[in-house]
């Protein structure tokens, strides 16, 4: 039986404070990627991997908003990384006054989500879409690294992003109440916080895959909310 989030939608919608777009000034950290950056990531992945068909590991929101077309998915499991809220956002998700957290793989344990295999006509274009959903700036040009992941007792190669930001200047190593606190009440153009924990452990619930850290962090999370509402 699948288990029932405590942080529900209601409470999500609470915290939704999203606005039309960024205002903000420009920030040299946010320089753009532009059509020759994609291009030449795009043929970088295609010339290290080889002539094989290309998998994604998802474990976060690629998992309910993939942003690109693969032909066919599996479960599987990624040793030595865990899923873990350890990326500052001062944008998108969050704001300079509440800064917010984005889910990244940080080393150690290990990590159950799915992989997606792009279909080998379709490599170059769908690549393009997925590097253009997950990596907009060209300071995480290279937020990108190949991983082995289990599917069914096999090891296969997979690209995934957004791994081993420990160099990176937005990368943070908070309690679990810290956490929840900045999820909690960070919201900007792209949405919640909150909503984004929940669409990520409702989505691994479906899955069969229970988070014991996303399941905890969903429940300090609705209570902070409940708590701001002055229940």
């Amino acid at each position: 039986m699948r288990r029932k989030l405590v942080l529900t939608t209601d409470l999500v919608a609470r915290v939704d404070r999203k606005i039309a777009q960024d205002h903000l000034p420009p920030d040299p950290d946010r320089e753009p990627m532009s059509e020759a950056d994609y291009t030449d990531a795009v043929s970088a992945i295609i010339t290290q991997h080889g002539p094989r068909p290309i998998w994604v590991f998802a474990y976060g929101s690629l998992l309910w908003n993939p942003g690109f077309v693969f032909v066919e998915r599996r479960h599987a499991t990624l040793r030595g990384w865990h899923r873990a809220f350890c990326m500052k956002l001062s944008r998108f998700r969050g704001s300079p006054e509440q800064p917010g957290l984005m889910l990244a793989l940080d080393h150690g344990g290990s990590c159950k989500g799915e992989v997606y295999r792009i279909a080998e006509d379709a490599v170059a274009s769908e690549l393009g879409k997925l590097l253009r959903r997950e990596v907009p700036f060209r300071r995480v040009a290279s937020a990108w690294r190949w991983v082995e992941v289990d599917i069914a007792g096999k090891r296969q190669k997979a690209l995934t992003f957004y791994a081993g930001m420990r160099r990176d200047r937005f990368y943070v190593d908070l309690p679990l109440h810290a956490q929840a606190h900045m999820l909690a009440r960070a919201a900007g153009f792209g949405g919640s916080g909150a909503a984004y924990l929940h669409f990520t452990v409702m989505k691994l619930e479906e899955l069969g895959i229970h988070d014991t850290y996303l399941w905890e962090l969903q429940h300090l999370v609705a209570a902070e909310i409940r708590a701001l509402s002055g229940e």
